[in-house]
């Protein structure tokens, strides 16, 4: 099956994912299809987003802004599930990437399910296993995160090894003129 024929939303719930994955988001999401909305939802006038503005710039992610009107409570979650039924309407996708460690989402998904969508779950260990088992595929980013920094802390190590790189025998010139 032709990847690219799946036609995909990624839907991120920024106040309860990390910005720091977002390098891994987008390359498991784009091995699943094309990305045709890319939206990132949250309070974008509290600081703890603050980092998922670059995020945006940098990925051509739309941001989506709900004002929080009590503290403590994720006000974007509504509008996440309002535009992903809003796009399972609209008939332009077959799958969704959604992106939250929130249990708030598992009836989501289950509908999303019943159309028959392409379903891609990514958050950390901590999100509930009834979110878990409802997706198609779901991918722990803190795991992820992890085994990705450890690898690249191997690489470096072993550079670290290498001999130096040999001269090509020819002396610098330490000599200026005045």
């Amino acid at each position: 099956e032709d990847i690219m024929e799946h036609s995909l939303a990624l839907l991120i719930d920024a106040e309860n994912i990390s910005a720091k994955y977002i390098n891994l988001i987008t390359d498991e999401a784009n091995k699943k299809g094309k990305l045709n909305y890319r939206r990132v939802y949250g309070d974008w006038t509290t600081p703890q987003i603050g980092k998922w503005k670059k995020a945006c710039t940098d990925y051509a992610l739309t941001p989506v802004q709900q004002f929080s009107t009590v503290s403590g409570k994720s006000s974007s979650d509504f509008s996440l599930v309002i535009d992903a039924m809003d796009i399972l309407n609209s008939g332009k996708v077959d799958g969704f990437v959604i992106v939250s460690s929130d249990s708030d989402f598992t009836k989501l998904i289950t509908r999303l399910n019943e159309d028959n969508m392409t379903l891609l779950g990514m958050g950390e260990e901590k999100t509930p296993s009834s979110l878990v088992s409802s997706y198609n595929d779901f991918i722990y980013l803190d795991k992820l995160y992890s085994l990705q920094e450890e690898e690249n802390e191997e690489e470096r190590i072993e550079e670290e090894k290498k001999p130096p790189k040999k001269s090509n025998g020819r002396k610098k010139d330490t000599t200026s003129i005045t």
